[in-house]
């Protein structure tokens, strides 16, 4: 069986895809409470001809899928979490909750549903690749719950459950066409609780120990301490629960989460330490106590360029998806509705002077509505701001990945943009790219064993100082949903 005979298989499964992904979307979840979306997987998975192991590292909605036998063993990972807040009516051009008040109010803001019929499809691909071939080799997915603000990957790495692949490959939707490349910040996410003494403000404030100004003062603290951090590092904070709506009495309970950024964990860690100190600080201020806990954590990524360029040649291969008028006219439409800004498109761009000439050429100097080409390839090791468990998996395995054109060259990410289009022709034919480029990459990787051995060369160089887990060893995994209602309360 060649590869083009896989593009084929995926092509007349396609239906199949599309409409698991839409009723994902139809039915978004937050992290670590994807209950829906995990029994429809594991359904699919079983039904496809999958082995299926459920609870992954403890975690309700945590899964994979496994085929065959033997090694090489590729994994390929899937997230179908969604985002508070987003819920949103399928090709509006404008703001348009799909949900009345009260209802879910979460919405598909990162393209998760995508991201994880995407990967099962390549993982389907790459298993009748295997059956037909009667090779040696082990196909998992793996369905990693949690990605936006649980930290999935990073639980089920806690566990080791990544250093049995011999390579993992996974996809991200987005904007445009390339190679995801480069590294990225740690993150840790804490909650710190503040008990103080209830009591009237008026009649008997000297008797009242404020926890919203154990929460406050906290703040003002870690305000001082952002001049005195690298300029790598990081520090983000909401107030989730502020005591109540009453000013006449003086909060008993106040509730700040803290999310902490720096380059490598070790650091992280450091640098956590001393937030913790000024939570210490804020509450011997005001005779409070506090309570701490521990929410997730993600490491920085570790590039793998052997995998990127194996990906990149896939890419380059698999011709790119051909929309119709009504798909470029509405991808059209809803980009005219996103924030522009001066940025061409792509990494590259960014730092390298004749990708930047050539991706000035293709995107209509960054003025065109729908990047449908291909960016040239480029790696890196620079480090970006943002954060993603990804990077847990590549400190077991080598680990690489791509995004594809899913959404408007300008929509921004986490909005309802992204929601609106996530069911339209160029969300579908973005992912059934991917699942082509990644089912190809595999097939490579199961029959070059000299490309597995050069990725692995460059990982153990890579990963030579150990990895450290940014999960805290008594930690559990928290949902967002636990979270937001301890907000509401």
């Amino acid at each position: 069986m060649t590869k083009a005979d896989l593009y084929q298989m995926l092509e007349e499964k396609q239906q199949l895809f599309f409409d698991t992904a839409d009723a994902i979307w139809a039915d978004p979840e937050l992290s670590l409470s994807e209950h829906h979306a995990a029994a429809r997987y594991t359904a699919l998975l079983e039904e496809l001809g999958f082995t299926v192991e459920n609870r992954l590292a403890g975690m309700e909605t945590a899964f994979s899928g496994r085929f065959g036998s033997g090694r090489p063993v590729i994994g390929i990972l899937g997230e179908y979490d969604a985002l508070a807040g987003l819920s949103q009516q399928a090709g509006a051009l404008e703001p348009c909750p799909a949900t009345k008040d009260g209802d879910n109010d979460c919405g598909h803001g990162c393209g998760h549903h995508l991201l994880g019929v995407g990967s099962l499809a390549a993982a389907w691909a790459v298993k009748e690749y295997l059956a037909a071939s009667g090779e040696s080799g082990t196909v998992i997915y793996y369905g990693c719950p949690g990605e936006e603000g649980g930290a999935g990957k990073a639980f089920m790495a806690r566990d080791g459950l990544f250093y049995g692949l011999d390579a993992a490959l996974t996809w991200h939707p987005g904007s445009t066409n390339e190679v995801f490349t480069g590294t990225n910040n740690t993150s840790m996410q804490v909650e710190y609780t503040f008990h103080g003494i209830a009591a009237h403000a008026a009649g008997n404030p000297h008797q009242g120990r404020s926890a919203l100004d154990a929460v406050e003062l906290m703040n003002l603290g870690v305000q001082f301490l952002r001049e005195h951090i690298p300029t790598t590092d990081c520090l983000h904070y909401a107030v989730t629960n502020a005591g109540g709506i009453s000013p006449n009495v003086v909060q008993s309970k106040a509730t700040v989460l803290y999310m902490v950024r720096s380059d490598t964990v070790p650091h992280n860690k450091e640098l956590l330490a001393r937030v913790d100190r000024i939570a210490e600080g804020a509450a011997l201020m005001t005779d409070t106590s506090f309570t701490r806990r521990f929410i997730d954590g993600t490491a920085d990524l570790l590039p793998n360029e052997a995998l990127e360029r194996a990906l990149y040649k896939n890419m380059a291969e698999i011709p790119l998806p051909e929309y119709t008028q009504s798909e470029r006219e509405f991808a059209a439409a809803l980009d005219s509705t996103c924030p522009r800004d001066e940025e061409l498109p792509g990494m590259g761009a960014k730092y390298d002077w004749e990708i930047r000439k050539r991706v000035a050429e293709l995107s209509d100097n960054g003025a065109a509505p729908l990047n449908d080409f291909l960016l040239p390839y480029f790696h890196s090791d620079k480090q970006s701001p943002g954060s993603t468990d990804v990077g847990d998996v590549s400190w077991q395995t080598p680990t690489a990945q791509i995004t594809a054109v899913t959404w408007p060259a300008h929509s921004p990410g986490h909005s309802w943009q992204n929601v609106s289009g996530g069911t339209s022709g160029v969300a579908h034919k973005g992912m059934l790219y991917a699942a082509k480029v990644l089912a190809g990459a595999a097939v490579d990787l199961f029959t070059q064993p000299e490309l597995l051995e050069k990725a692995r060369t460059e990982f153990q160089a890579a990963a030579a100082r150990g990895y450290t887990c940014p999960i805290e060893p008594d930690a559990t995994p928290v949902p967002v949903e636990e979270m937001l209602y301890s907000k509401r309360t």
